[in-house]
C-alpha cells in the first residue's frame, strides 16, 4: 500500500433474530482468516464452565504500529484461573508482516506478563515517537515502555503507577488538561478476590454467576501525564469521585459538548453511565442525567459494555451506540447541538434484532465502502446455563452485522459466510486495515476461544481514504487523540473522530477510515477529496488527499483556527 506523508502548510450457532437484508447478497463480505494469518492464540478467562463472575469478562486487544512501519500489530493482554490469578499463561505480541499475517514476537519483546488482565490502551506516554502499552488488570495495573526494535520494558513503578489494588476493565489515553501529552483514564470494576468464592445468585429457576449487583463497587481512577514520564494520581482532584461509585466496563474520550475539551463517557454495568464534561484545568462534573446519557429512553439504567462512536445522522456531531445485557437493547444515542442525546434506538432499528444478545465489543465501520458507517458488535452470553428456551438467549452467540439501509440499520445473514454463523463466547475487537488493501478487517477475542481473524472482501481500489494524523507540536500527542476530522467530496460529508478508549477493553486505531464510492467513469469529472481536520488545540486545517490511499497529515507549527 502507497502511504502518503502531506503537509498541510503544503496543502478514517446460535441465530440472532434479524432482519433479512434487501439484496440476495449481502454487501458486506469477510472471510475468516485465522488458520493461515499466524495467529494460533487461545484466550485464558478462568475455567469452563465459568463460576465466578471474574472469569466472564474476557480480555482486550491492543492496536499498535510498534515499529513504525504503517502497520498495526497486535498485543493481546491475556487473563489466568482463580488457582493461579497472577500466573497466568502470560500476554502474547504480534507483528504484522503484511498480508494478514502475523508472528508471534512474545519471547523477543521482553513482555514477561503473567498477571489477570483485561483493558488495553496504547499511546506514546513519553513522546519519544513509540507507542507504548497500558494494561488494565486485576490488582496492579502495568505500563510497558516501547524501546523500539520491537523490546518493550515494564516501566509500572518507575512511571508512579501499580499503587492501586482494584480490578480494571478498561483505559484510555488522551490529552485531559491541553498540555500535549497523555492522561490515563481507569475504569475499575467491583471488589473480587479469586482465591474466595462468590456465592451463586438465582435468575429464571438456576443458579447462576453472582454480580455485579450486590457487590461492592470499585472507583474508577485518572492519572494526569506529568511529562518527565511519571504520573500521578489525580481522581479525586479531578472530580471524578465525587460520583457514586459504579461497575466501570468501559470508556472513550472525545468531545461530547461541543466545546473544545475532551470529555470522558464511561460505561457502568447495571448503574448509569457517566458523562464527565472537562471544564478545563483537569476538573470534571458529572453532566450524564441532564444530558440523556445516563440511562435509555425510560430511564432505565443498563448494563453497558461496549461503546461506538459514528456520526449517523450527518450533522458532523458524535453519536454513540452502546450495546447492553440480554433481555435488554443496545441503546444508540443522537446528540444534539444543544447539547442533549435523544435515545434513537427503536427509530434507527437497533433495538429489536439485539434483545436476545448479550453484546460487547461495538464499532462504526463503512465495510462496504458505500459512504455510510455499517455497525459490528459481537455477542456472547455470561450465564453457561443460558439457552433460548431457559433464558431467552443462548450462551454462544453469533456477530450481529447491521448495514446502513436508508434511515434504518438492517440486521444482515448470509449463510455463505461461515463466520457470520458461527456462534461463539465472544468479547472484545478492533477493526482496522491490517492487510494495507483500504478496507476494515477485524480481529476478535472470546471467553477461553482461539482469537478469529477476519479478512474484509470489499475489492474496490479507489472508493476509500484513510487519514492518519502527526502532530510534531505536541509530540506527546502526536496521533492527534480528541481530533475530529471531516471528509468533504463536493457537497456530500462525512465525519470521524480519533478517539481514546475502544470497542471494549480495546484501543481504537488512530486513524480515520472513509468509503467515498469509486470515481466516476469519467476521472476528470472526480470532485477532489477535501480533509478538514479540527486538531485537538482548537486549530484547523484543510487539504485535499488522494482517493485509494493512507495519509498522513502533519499539522504545521501554526494554522488557522
Amino acid at each position: 500500500m502507497l502511504i502518503v506523508f502531506l503537509s498541510l502548510a503544503l496543502s478514517q450457532t446460535s441465530t440472532a433474530p434479524v432482519t433479512n437484508h434487501p439484496a440476495d447478497r449481502p454487501s458486506i463480505q469477510m472471510e475468516d482468516v485465522t488458520a493461515e494469518s499466524g495467529i494460533d492464540f487461545v484466550t485464558t478467562s478462568g475455567a469452563m464452565p465459568s463460576t465466578q463472575i471474574i472469569e466472564v469478562k474476557g480480555g482486550g486487544i491492543a492496536i499498535i504500529d510498534m515499529d513504525n512501519d504503517g502497520d498495526f500489530d497486535l498485543f493481546f493482554p491475556n487473563g489466568s484461573k482463580l488457582d493461579q490469578p497472577t500466573n497466568g499463561p502470560g500476554a502474547r505480541l504480534y507483528e504484522n508482516l503484511g498480508g494478514m499475517r502475523f508472528r508471534d514476537v512474545t519471547a523477543s519483546s521482553g513482555i514477561d506478563h503473567h498477571a489477570w488482565s483485561f483493558g488495553c490502551a496504547v499511546g506514546d506516554i513519553d513522546a519519544d515517537g513509540l507507542d507504548d502499552i497500558y494494561v488494565a488488570c486485576h490488582g496492579p495495573d502495568r505500563l510497558f515502555r516501547n524501546l523500539g526494535g520491537g523490546r518493550f520494558a515494564d516501566v509500572t513503578k518507575a512511571a508512579g503507577l501499580g499503587g492501586e489494588k482494584f480490578w480494571g476493565t478498561s483505559a484510555a489515553l488522551a490529552d485531559l488538561d491541553g498540555d500535549g501529552d497523555l492522561d490515563i483514564y481507569v475504569t475499575n470494576y467491583v471488589e473480587c478476590d479469586p482465591a474466595t468464592p462468590i456465592s451463586p445468585a438465582h435468575f429464571r429457576g438456576f443458579e447462576v454467576i453472582n454480580g455485579p449487583r450486590g457487590l461492592r463497587a470499585q472507583p474508577d481512577l485518572l492519572y494526569e501525564n506529568l511529562g518527565n514520564g511519571t504520573f500521578v494520581d489525580r481522581s479525586e482532584a479531578s472530580g471524578i469521585r465525587a460520583v457514586k461509585d459504579s461497575y466501570g466496563l468501559n470508556v472513550a474520550i472525545l468531545d461530547l459538548t461541543q466545546d473544545g475539551l475532551p470529555d470522558i463517557y464511561v460505561g457502568n454495568d447495571s448503574k448509569s453511565n457517566f458523562l464527565f464534561k472537562n471544564l478545563g484545568k483537569l476538573r470534571f462534573e458529572d453532566i450524564g442525567v441532564r444530558t440523556g446519557m445516563a440511562t435509555n429512553i425510560e430511564g432505565a439504567e443498563q448494563a453497558t459494555m461496549g461503546m461506538a462512536i459514528g456520526d449517523v445522522n450527518a450533522d458532523m456531531l458524535p453519536d454513540i451506540l452502546t450495546t447492553n445485557f440480554s433481555d435488554d437493547t443496545n441503546t444508540l444515542y443522537l446528540s444534539r447541538k444543544d447539547g442533549f442525546f435523544d435515545d434513537r434506538t427503536a427509530q434507527y432499528g437497533i433495538g429489536m434484532p439485539s434483545r436476545t444478545l448479550c453484546g460487547w465489543a461495538a464499532a462504526f465501520v463503512d465495510l462496504d465502502h458505500d459512504c455510510d458507517e455499517d455497525i459490528f458488535i459481537v455477542n456472547g452470553h455470561v450465564y453457561p446455563q443460558a439457552t433460548r428456551a431457559t433464558m431467552n438467549s443462548d450462551y454462544a452467540q453469533v456477530p450481529l452485522i447491521m448495514c446502513r439501509h436508508g434511515d434504518r440499520f438492517v440486521a444482515i445473514k448470509d449463510s455463505s459466510q461461515g463466520w457470520l454463523n458461527n456462534a461463539r463466547r465472544d468479547r472484545s475487537a478492533v477493526f482496522a486495515d491490517l492487510d494495507s488493501d483500504g478496507d476494515q478487517d477485524a480481529i476478535i477475542s472470546g471467553l477461553n476461544e482461539p482469537v478469529q481473524v477476519l479478512k474484509n472482501k470489499h475489492d474496490g481500489k479507489d472508493d476509500w481514504v484513510i487519514i492518519a494524523l502527526d502532530d510534531p507540536s505536541h509530540k506527546g500527542n502526536r496521533h492527534g487523540v480528541g481530533a475530529r476530522i471531516e471528509l468533504s467530496i463536493g457537497n456530500r460529508k462525512q465525519t470521524r473522530w480519533i478517539i481514546g478508549g475502544g470497542p471494549f477493553q480495546s484501543n481504537t486505531a488512530p486513524q480515520a477510515h472513509f468509503g467515498i464510492g469509486s470515481l466516476p467513469t469519467d476521472a476528470t469529472a472526480a470532485e477532489p477529496v477535501v480533509i478538514t481536520v479540527l486538531w485537538p488545540d482548537g486549530e484547523r486545517s484543510t487539504s485535499t488527499v488522494a482517493r485509494g490511499m493512507r495519509t498522513v497529515l502533519s499539522k504545521p507549527a501554526a494554522v488557522s483556527k
